[in-house]
């Protein structure tokens, strides 16, 4: 499997970028595929106790992915988010269809994958914005991001296979 989106880059990739993306692209595969042959109205229904469908994940590992990127860029500034902001980034309106947001998710992908070929040094770092999840004064460099995100879409991607296999029986794997 290889990542989301081409690489926009003439430079064959190895070592730790080559790993960031070949890993980060098959997490990213295991949530895609969970979404593959249903309709909207499948993407959206809710199979197990929690609020969590598999179009609401889709576009929460696409937020977080670009938001984490926006840090990367800008500072903790472009992490900046209101309580209400974070209640309404779960709710799937009517023109956000499966299509649209793995379309989005997709464009997402590719600038993060750019921005891992190109990016001048892993080693840039940003103190962590103030929230009681982070600990106080702590910096996260690039590298941590994107393992943060393999880690974070990893983690979804079972959610969502836990989602579909309730849905219809099928499986991410096996």
């Amino acid at each position: 499997m290889t990542s989301s989106a081409p690489i926009s880059t003439d430079t064959t990739l190895t070592g730790e970028r080559a790993d960031l993306l070949e890993t980060l692209g098959k997490t990213r595969f295991f949530l895609r595929h969970t979404a593959q042959g249903l309709t909207d109205e499948q993407a959206n229904k809710n199979t197990t106790v929690s609020e969590l469908t598999i179009a609401k994940l889709i576009k929460h590992v696409a937020n977080t992915e670009k938001g984490w990127v926006d840090f990367i860029l800008e500072g903790p500034s472009a992490m900046a988010m209101e309580e209400t902001d974070w209640a309404e980034a779960w709710n799937i309106s009517e023109a956000e269809t499966l299509e649209v947001l793995l379309a989005r998710y997709a464009e997402i992908a590719q600038r993060t994958d750019e921005l891992i070929a190109t990016l001048p040094s892993l080693d840039l770092a940003h103190p962590l914005p103030e929230a009681p999840w982070f600990e106080p004064g702590a910096a996260w460099s690039a590298r941590r991001v994107f393992a943060h995100l393999i880690a974070e879409t990893a983690q979804h991607a079972g959610h969502a296979d836990i989602i579909r296999e309730s849905l219809d029986g099928q499986k991410s794997m096996g």
